[in-house]
């Protein structure tokens, strides 16, 4: 369990950074431009993600995420009492890695995001975000486990794109992200909505492929 436990820390804290640090980079090398700036955060997002399952998966499951750990509980992987520790560790190592942004571009190390996200739309988003990203990971994975670190960070980089939220789709990280002021980030008030939006397409994910494969 300790090995499981340390993947999960490294890989949250590594991807988390990620995502704020290569959101603050690629901002301030756009010059204004959104769609630029979206550009370099979403191609640092999938290759990191890319690396850290190949990476880590063997070792954790690198799940980064607690739609993930839950929906493996469902499935009866593992139990519940290490899926709220993976949970946990999820969450204090994805904090330290937006810190750990924060500190390596000069940034104040406490902040809170001013960026609303919401409305229906927006919520929709994310259902349809964290519901394609479990599929991903339960299809792939039954069918492809080669090829899942490539198929979610395709996906991922697919869904910051035709999703209205950008695809969060990760209830640690939408929290995380709301710890920051900068380009990825989500008003505190707005985090709410969207993890339960989350939950519920990560819920509907784990349905669908049941309906698929009744007898596994």
């Amino acid at each position: 369990m300790r090995a499981i436990l340390v993947g999960e820390a490294l890989g949250s804290f590594l991807l988390f950074a990620c995502v704020v640090g290569s959101g603050v980079m690629a901002e301030r090398l756009a010059g204004g431009n959104v769609a630029v700036a979206l550009i370099g955060n979403v191609g640092a997002i999938a290759a990191m993600l890319y690396v850290l399952i190949a990476m880590l998966g063997p070792i954790s499951g690198a799940h980064f995420n607690p739609a993930v750990t839950i929906v493996t509980r469902l499935r009866g992987e593992g139990t519940w009492s290490s899926g709220a520790a993976m949970m946990a560790v999820q969450l204090v190592a994805g904090v330290a890695g937006v810190w750990c942004a924060h500190a390596m571009f000069d940034l104040p190390i406490l902040q809170f995001s001013g960026h609303v996200r919401t409305g229906a739309g927006q919520w929709l988003g994310e259902f349809i975000a964290t519901f394609g990203l479990l599929l991903t990971v339960l299809l792939s994975g039954r069918y492809r486990p080669e090829a899942v670190p490539a198929c979610v960070a395709l996906y991922i980089t697919a869904a910051c794109w035709f999703t209205s939220s950008t695809s969060f789709a990760n209830p640690t990280l939408t929290f995380a992200r709301s710890l920051t002021d900068t380009f990825d980030g989500i008003a505190p008030a707005s985090v709410p909505a969207f993890v339960a939006a989350q939950l519920a397409g990560a819920l509907c994910a784990h349905w669908v492929d049941r309906a698929m494969h009744p007898a596994a």
